[in-house]
């Protein structure tokens, strides 16, 4: 078991657990059982119930490798539509439970999936994937090649998780937020203040604390608050909730 220890551009800590390379695997190979069914039922579809081989046939062979390239394409683009889609997953590693992840605590791009799809080239079809073997086995943070340059890895949403590990919290029917502002942030934002805050609060670390309640203040441009440090967070990630998870808020924003 590998652990990755994230750094935020917050100078933020946060870990999380690598997939194994039997996960990676286990995805990979439910993802070519994918592609596998859709090369068979889309053949039998142009062949057989549609009858197109017979016209494909007189074609020129410019045109016949036409065809079957556009046939073909949605196998070759799998991996970088449904990881852009699913907010790094393809379908294998949903099953898995596994992600793609930014090595620097942020949500990877479509660029980031581009460039790890690219290098699938040489990490996974030169010579049956040992490239990429060897370098998930050997990498500090179970990176493949397209990882190490994308700047991303691939952990598993395996471990055991309860309210205290996600941005939600336990509200009051009743209860009313404080500052309106908390909607300038993001979930990614949202987690990275979460898991901060726990963890600071339970070791005592109030210089951290007090650094977390300045970037707050900062980026949701709060002007004053009267709170102790550990109530001010605590009442922004309640907000932040309230705002983005709550059925109040919608009322309030349709009339």
């Amino acid at each position: 078991m590998v652990e990755l220890q994230i750094n935020t551009t917050q100078n933020v800590n946060i870990n999380f657990i690598a997939a194994s390379v039997g996960e990676r695997i286990l995805a990979y190979i439910i993802d070519w059982i994918i592609k596998i069914a859709y090369i068979v039922v889309m053949f039998q579809i142009v062949f057989n119930l549609l009858e197109l081989d017979v016209v494909i046939d007189d074609m020129d062979g410019w045109s016949q490798r036409a065809i079957y390239f556009l046939l073909l394409l949605p196998v070759m683009f799998y991996s970088l539509v449904f990881e852009t889609l699913l907010d790094g997953q393809t379908i294998g590693k949903r099953i898995m439970k596994i992600k793609v992840v930014k090595i620097d605590g942020y949500q990877a791009s479509i660029s980031d999936y581009l460039v790890r799809w690219f290098f699938r080239i040489v990490d996974l079809n030169m010579m049956s994937g040992v490239v990429a073997l060897i370098a998930i086995v050997t990498s500090k943070k179970s990176q493949r090649l397209g990882d190490m340059t994308a700047g991303t890895s691939v952990i598993t949403l395996k471990n055991n998780v309860n309210i205290s590990h996600t941005i939600l919290e336990e509200l009051d029917d009743d209860y009313v937020p404080t500052y309106p502002n908390v909607i300038k942030l993001s979930d990614n934002d949202a987690r990275i203040i979460k898991e901060t805050y726990v963890r600071a609060k339970a070791s005592r670390d109030y210089e951290t604390l007090i650094k977390l309640r300045k970037k707050i203040i900062e980026v949701v441009e709060i002007k004053d608050f009267s709170s102790s440090d550990i109530e001010f967070i605590d009442t922004i990630l309640k907000d932040y909730n309230y705002y983005t998870q709550g059925t109040s808020v919608r009322k309030s924003f349709n009339g």
